[in-house]
C-alpha cells in the first residue's frame, strides 16, 4: 500500500507527472499573483487621496494665514520689523479680525482717453511718449501739423483789423469831413444871396419893357433851386456834427465782435495742435505713432492718442455676494494683497498683511447675473511703489476687517 502511494507521488515530484497536474499547479500560481495585486490597489488609492487632501489643506492654510490675525511673537520671528522708512501696513490689521474675504481687480480711479481737439497728422511725439511713462498735467505729448490752422488764423486777424477800422469810422465823423460840409454850405448860402438880389431886381422890372417874362423866370427858378440846396446842405451838416446813426454804429461793433470771435477760434485750433496731458499720470496704452492722422470726430481708434491714469490713485472693484453684503459697509477698513505677490518675500517683509484700504462706496444696483453687489475699495499706495506693484486689471485678495470696539 505504501509502495503504491510512493509510486503515485514520485512522478509528480520528479517533474514527470501528468499534464493536468502541471496545468493545475500553474493556475494556482496565477491566482495568488492576481490576489496580491488586488490587495495593493486600495492602498495606492488611499495614499493618492491622502496626498491630494494634504495639498489642498496646505493651500487653504497659506491663503488663510495671509489675513488671519497672527501671534505677535510668531509674526516678529517670521517677519523682522522693517525700518521706519518702509511704513508697514500692520496698523490696520491690528484693528480687528477678518470678517470676509473676496477677490477683486485693480482699476484706476480716473482713467482718461487722450484725444486731440483738432484733427491732423502727427508730426512729432514727445521723446518719452511710451507706456508706463509719467507726464505732468499740461506737458506736451505730441505735435500736429499747423499749416492750415496758421493760415486760417492769419486770415481771421486781417478780417478783425478791417472790422475794427469800420467800427472806429462809425463812431464819429472826422473833423475834416465836418469842415468840408460846412464850407460847402457857406458857398451855397453865398450863391443864394446873389440869386436873391437878382430876383428882387427882376421883380421891380416886371411889367416894363426892360424885362421880359422869360428873363424873370430865369432869375426866379435858379434862386428857388439854390434855396432847396442850401436847406439840404444845412441838414447834412447837422447830421455830420451828430455823427453816424446809432444803428450803424451797433452794426459795425457787431461785425468787429464777430471778427474777434473768429480770431479766438482759429487761435484755439492753432494752439491745440499741441496735444497736452489733461491730467498728471502714467500712459497706460499708446494708440498712435508719428505720421498717423488723428480725427477727434471719427469716434474710432484713430481719434485717440493714448490712455492715461494716475497709478497712485487706484481702486479695487469687487463683487460681494448678496448673502455677505451685510458684512461690508462704507468706511470699513480692509487689507489688500496682490495674488502675484502672495509669496514674494521682499513684498511680504514690507507689507505683512498687504496694503491698507478702505471701502469707499457700495454700488446702488446689484448684478442680477451674479447675484452680487459691486464694492469699491480705495488702496493706500506708498509713493515709492506707485506703478511698480499694483497695476490696472491685476487680481487682488481683499480682507474686510471687523472694527475694534
Amino acid at each position: 500500500m505504501t509502495q503504491t502511494r510512493e509510486l503515485e507521488r514520485s512522478p509528480v515530484e520528479n517533474g514527470s507527472g501528468s499534464l493536468n497536474d502541471r496545468v493545475r499547479s500553474l493556475r494556482l500560481t496565477q491566482q495568488s499573483a492576481t490576489k496580491s495585486r488586488t490587495a495593493v490597489l486600495p492602498w495606492a488609492l488611499c495614499v493618492i487621496l491622502l496626498l491630494t487632501s494634504a495639498a489642498f489643506g496646505y493651500r487653504a492654510y497659506r491663503v488663510g494665514s495671509l489675513n488671519a490675525a497672527g501671534d505677535s511673537s510668531t509674526t516678529s520671528d517670521r517677519n523682522p520689523a522693517p525700518p521706519a522708512s518702509t511704513a508697514p501696513t500692520t496698523s490696520v490689521a491690528s484693528s480687528g479680525e477678518v470678517v470676509l474675504q473676496a477677490k477683486g481687480y485693480v482699476i484706476p480711479a480716473h482713467q482718461v482717453q487722450v484725444s486731440p481737439k483738432v484733427g491732423g497728422m502727427i508730426l512729432k511725439l514727445n521723446e518719452k511718449f511710451e507706456e508706463g511713462q509719467f507726464f505732468n498735467k499740461g506737458e506736451v505729448l505730441a505735435w500736429l501739423e499747423t499749416d492750415d490752422y496758421e493760415a486760417d488764423w492769419k486770415h481771421a486777424v486781417a478780417a478783425r483789423d478791417a472790422a475794427y477800422q469800420r467800427k472806429e469810422e462809425a463812431k464819429c465823423n472826422r473833423p475834416e469831413e465836418i469842415k468840408a460840409a460846412l464850407n460847402e454850405l457857406k458857398e451855397s448860402e453865398e450863391t443864394l444871396k446873389q440869386l436873391d438880389l437878382d430876383l428882387r431886381r427882376s421883380e421891380r422890372l416886371v411889367g416894363t419893357t426892360a424885362l421880359s417874362a422869360k428873363e424873370y423866370e430865369q432869375s426866379k427858378f435858379p434862386r428857388d433851386a439854390m434855396k432847396r440846396r442850401v436847406d439840404r446842405l444845412r441838414f447834412q451838416y447837422d447830421l455830420m456834427k451828430k455823427g453816424p446813426r446809432e444803428e450803424k454804429q451797433k452794426a459795425a461793433e457787431a461785425d468787429w465782435k464777430a471778427a474777434e470771435a473768429d480770431v479766438a477760434r482759429t487761435k484755439w485750433r492753432l494752439d491745440n495742435c499741441e496735444i497736452k496731458a489733461p491730467i498728471s499720470g502714467h500712459i497706460l496704452t499708446k494708440k498712435a505713432e508719428k505720421g498717423n492722422v488723428v480725427n477727434p470726430l471719427a469716434f474710432t481708434i484713430s481719434s485717440s492718442l493714448c490712455e492715461m491714469a494716475d497709478l497712485g490713485d487706484l481702486e479695487i472693484d469687487l463683487s460681494v455676494q448678496e448673502r455677505d453684503i451685510a458684512r461690508v459697509e462704507e468706511g470699513q477698513l480692509c487689507t489688500a494683497i496682490p495674488e502675484a505677490y502672495q509669496n514674494h518675500e521682499p513684498f511680504r517683509k514690507r507689507h505683512p498683511r498687504g496694503y491698507e484700504g478702505k471701502v469707499i462706496r457700495l454700488m446702488p444696483i446689484a448684478d442680477l447675473s451674479k447675484g452680487a453687489i459691486n464694492v469699491r475699495v480705495k488702496v493706500q499706495i506708498p509713493p515709492d511703489e506707485v506703478g511698480k506693484v499694483l497695476k490696472p486689471q491685476m487680481s487682488v485678495l481683499v480682507s474686510f476687517l471687523q472694527a475694534s470696539k
